[in-house]
Formats: C-alpha cells, sequence, structure tokens
C-alpha cells in the first residue's frame, strides 16, 4: 500500500504543478492578452481555447489528478497514509475543491456562456467583459489551489 500512496503522491504532486502553470498563465498574461485583441478578437480566441482544451492532453490529467486526489483523501482518512495523511488528505482537499470545484462549478458554466455567444453582438461583447471580470478572479483561485495543493503533495512524500 505504502507503494500506491507514493505513487498517487507523486503523481498528484506533478500533475497540481502542470495545472498550476496552465492556470497561472491565464492569470499572469492570458486574459490580459486575450482583452488587448479587443472584444470580438479576444471572445473569439478564448472560444477557440474551450473548444480546443476539451480535446488535448489537459481534460485527461484534469481527471486523472482529481480521482488521484480523491483517492489519497479517501486513503488518509482510512489510515493508510501514516505519517503522510494529514498532507495528503489536506493536498487532496485543496485540489478536489480549489481546482475541480471551482472549474466544474464556477470557470465551465462561463466558457459554456461565452461558446454560444456571438461576439460580433452587442450582447456577445458584453458578456465577453463581464466574463473578462468574473472568469479570471476564478482562474486565480485555482492557480493558488493547485500551488498549495503541490506544496502539501511534496510535504507529504518527504515526511
Amino acid at each position: 500500500m505504502e507503494q500506491i500512496i507514493i505513487v498517487l503522491l507523486w503523481f498528484s504532486a506533478l500533475s497540481a504543478g502542470i495545472m498550476a502553470g496552465v492556470y497561472f498563465t491565464f492569470s499572469a498574461f492570458g486574459m490580459r492578452s486575450f482583452a488587448e485583441l479587443g472584444d470580438e478578437a479576444g471572445a473569439r480566441a478564448m472560444q477557440s481555447i474551450n473548444r480546443v482544451i476539451v480535446r488535448s492532453a489537459f481534460l485527461p490529467l484534469f481527471f486523472l489528478s482529481t480521482v488521484a486526489s480523491g483517492v489519497l483523501v479517501i486513503l488518509g482518512l482510512l489510515g493508510f497514509a501514516d505519517a503522510k495523511t494529514n498532507a495528503a488528505v489536506a493536498g487532496g482537499l485543496t485540489y478536489m475543491i480549489g481546482m475541480f470545484g471551482v472549474t466544474a462549478l464556477g470557470n465551465v458554466p462561463l466558457n459554456n456562456r461565452l461558446d454560444v455567444a456571438d461576439p460580433a453582438t452587442d450582447e456577445g461583447r458584453a458578456l465577453w467583459r463581464d466574463y473578462l471580470l468574473r472568469w479570471p478572479r476564478l482562474n486565480h483561485v485555482r492557480t493558488i489551489a493547485c500551488l498549495v495543493a503541490m506544496g502539501l503533495f511534496v510535504m507529504a512524500i518527504v515526511d
């Protein structure tokens, strides 16, 4: 069981780091770059990213990393992770709530609304401006959650 937990911790730490990097890109400069393109071009660029990302390696990593985090939480709560329990459980919960939960309940609904909008219309432009306010805030939460989870997973590894 110890080997399984170590593999899950390493996978979770590395995948949380990768996800943090993806989200950091949008938080640090991606969304500002889209905003500078103007309403229509920026919205169309984000629509394209949202369509492509679900057909890329991102989606399997998104789900597998969430499952691995959940398994770590369950194993930790069942007492299988001994000294690693607190950090592994905290990392798993942080990841599942701060990354998966925020994405599923916040970012994805905004993405879905943007996907069906026509950025060339007044309504589409208004939706894009609202998106530019709300989506990045949620993304900042995901970025921080991934970084914190990664740190907690590393703490569990070195404990």
